[in-house]
């Protein structure tokens, strides 16, 4: 059964709850229009809260935009996981809304517990259904998380939820993997993304994903689409419409961000280095 708002009253004291963060308004940070992130699964030991942590430090912007499946709540039910990294990362968050970033949530299947709040506001931070971000050279981009566009999502939820398990599985099976390659020396490696690329049903559902996301936001009158949800980052040209999936902060480490002059790009966060470590460019798209 779906578990209404009230039930996760607890998991929202305890996000509000704990130490204010350090002020690092003095630290020096890239500057971006809007940023764009999703998937980061809090309350879950696969999330890479530090690595946010870093990310979020180092770059800064005036509209931010929580594309779903911030908080796991699927696993929550199953089992408590919240570390004070995981509280950190709010704490991050509702300081961005204080101090005049417009901050945006738009919760995904994993949180759908927040959407017995839309349109209210916590700590500044805006809960909608779905979103439409001008860019600064005036392109419409539609902003959802994409699970109603995931026929297993929608249709056959069960199978959704033993594939969450699976997808555990190999994200535990990833950290050790992970573990090894690190006291051998090499740089970190996700297993979970080697196998969506090479199993063809994998690739098959991502395609048909995007297309239908595509689709979806031509129907609406948008030039684009911001998405998350299948933790693949991506950004291509879709018949027209210009498709962006930001990825996520479990596997890939990956945001999307709008330069002041409406440049669109993907980052990719190097989780192995410092707080004011560079981002890798990996796809942009010129104004």
């Amino acid at each position: 059964m779906r578990a209404g708002p009230d039930a996760f009253a607890p998991l929202v004291r305890g996000m509000l709850d704990g130490a204010p963060m350090d002020d690092d308004d003095h630290l020096p940070a890239r500057r971006y229009r809007a940023i764009f992130v999703s998937d980061i699964h809090l309350g879950t030991a696969g999330c890479q809260a530090q690595a946010l942590l870093g990310f979020l430090k180092a770059h800064r912007s005036d509209y931010l935009y929580l594309v779903g499946d911030i908080v796991d709540g699927w696993q929550l039910r199953r089992r408590w996981f919240w570390p004070q990294s995981h509280n950190d990362v709010v704490q991050k968050l509702l300081r961005r809304a204080r101090k005049g970033c417009k901050v945006v949530f738009i919760p995904g299947n994993h949180d759908e517990f927040a959407r017995g709040f839309l349109g209210h506001e916590f700590g500044g931070i805006e809960v909608r259904d779905d979103a439409v971000h001008t860019t600064a050279d005036g392109r419409k981009l539609w902003v959802t998380h994409g699970d109603y566009f995931d026929g297993v999502i929608q249709c056959a939820k069960w199978l959704a939820f033993l594939g969450d398990n699976l997808y555990e599985f190999t994200l535990r099976l990833n950290r050790y993997l992970n573990s090894l390659r690190a006291r051998m020396g090499l740089p970190y490696w996700s297993l979970s993304a080697y196998l969506k690329q090479k199993v063809k049903t994998a690739l098959n559902y991502v395609t048909d994903f995007e297309v239908a996301v595509a689709n979806a936001a031509r129907a609406l009158g948008h030039d684009g689409v911001v998405c998350g949800h299948i933790h693949r980052a991506e950004m291509r040209d879709i018949n027209g419409i210009l498709y962006c999936n930001d990825g996520d902060w479990v596997e890939s480490r990956s945001a999307l961000v709008e330069h002041l002059d409406g440049r669109l790009e993907l980052l990719y966060w190097n989780a192995e280095q410092t707080s004011s470590a560079m981002v890798h460019v990996q796809q942009e798209v010129p104004a």
